[in-house]
């Protein structure tokens, strides 16, 4: 004979899930799972906190919390996460698009007028967020979006048809390659830029996510150095080069631009008033060589 279960009701299926979760952001990840089990929005939730789970969507969210206990990122286990006025879809092989990033999204903008065919390039698109997010703000843009691996610029193709953006162009390949020949107004990139090695890699989310993406050199600017490096040979003059970076890497990254010629360098902070941007302006065209 089967075991009979009484109905679960949403509100206390929500409290007791905040409870297995760890670490201070249990509810929100809780509703956020069981949301994407339920295929609704927030505001659904709050109006129908009293009606009951059926079996199968409790077994379904049960296997989604444990998943999430296990360390899984929660991005990774709802197939999406916001991001600027976007929604995407992400997948182990692509970064989750994080808060912070934005603030490179606003500060790009702002060296962006609405009314001008600028020529933008994003360099390690990953799920195109920063590519894709700048698009949909200066529609008359044209946007190149780059990254080495083929299983993201998929997610990326993915979501530009998602969001309706047909203006950004992806191409495959390491850094500089995909872009040869060509001069943009303003590139921007999010690099890998965390130290081989570093702890923080076998914590959290980021053991999930691709170390490719995340890790770059002794020092985490390996990558950082060549897109530097390699910049004055693909931005016009007065081009802008606009580089994410981690909370104790802005006077290193300072001095490498200084050393490459650009000029009005500045490191941008993000809203928990950290380093987090780097940017410069292209004094003169110079050799990419040189």
């Amino acid at each position: 004979m089967t075991a009979h279960h009484p109905p679960v009701r949403i509100d206390s299926a929500l409290r007791a899930a905040a409870t297995r979760l760890p670490g201070p952001e249990a509810r929100h990840e809780a509703e956020h799972l069981l949301l994407h089990v339920l295929g609704r929005d927030r505001a659904w939730l709050f109006a129908h906190g009293d009606a009951s789970l059926t079996d199968a969507e409790t077994a379904a969210f049960d296997a989604l919390l444990t998943r999430r206990i296990a360390g899984e990122p929660v991005a990774y286990l709802t197939g999406h996460r916001g991001f600027w006025t976007l929604d995407l879809q992400v997948s182990p092989a692509t970064l989750i698009p994080r808060p912070e990033t934005e603030r490179l999204v606003e500060l790009a903008l702002e060296r962006l007028s609405a009314d001008r065919p600028w020529r933008v390039a994003d360099l390690g698109t990953g799920t195109g967020a920063i590519a894709l997010s700048l698009a949909s703000e200066r529609p008359q843009a044209r946007v190149i979006a780059t990254d080495l691996s083929a299983d993201a610029l998929a997610v990326a193709r993915m979501n530009a048809v998602a969001n309706g953006i047909a203006h950004v162009e992806f191409r495959q390949g390491s850094w500089w390659t995909p872009l040869r020949g060509e001069r943009f107004h303003l590139i921007a990139s999010n690099p890998p830029y965390i130290a081989d090695g570093d702890a923080h890699l076998t914590r959290g989310d980021l053991r999930f996510e691709p170390t490719t993406a995340l890790a770059s050199g002794t020092d985490g600017l390996d990558a950082i150095r060549e897109l530097i490096a390699g910049a004055p040979g693909f931005l016009v003059p007065d081009g802008w080069l606009l580089l994410e970076h981690g909370w104790d890497q802005g006077a290193a990254i300072r001095a490498l631009m200084t050393a490459a010629g650009f000029v009005d360098v500045a490191t941008e902070r993000d809203l928990e008033q950290r380093d987090r941007v780097t940017l410069g302006r292209l004094r003169e065209v110079q050799d990419a060589s040189g």
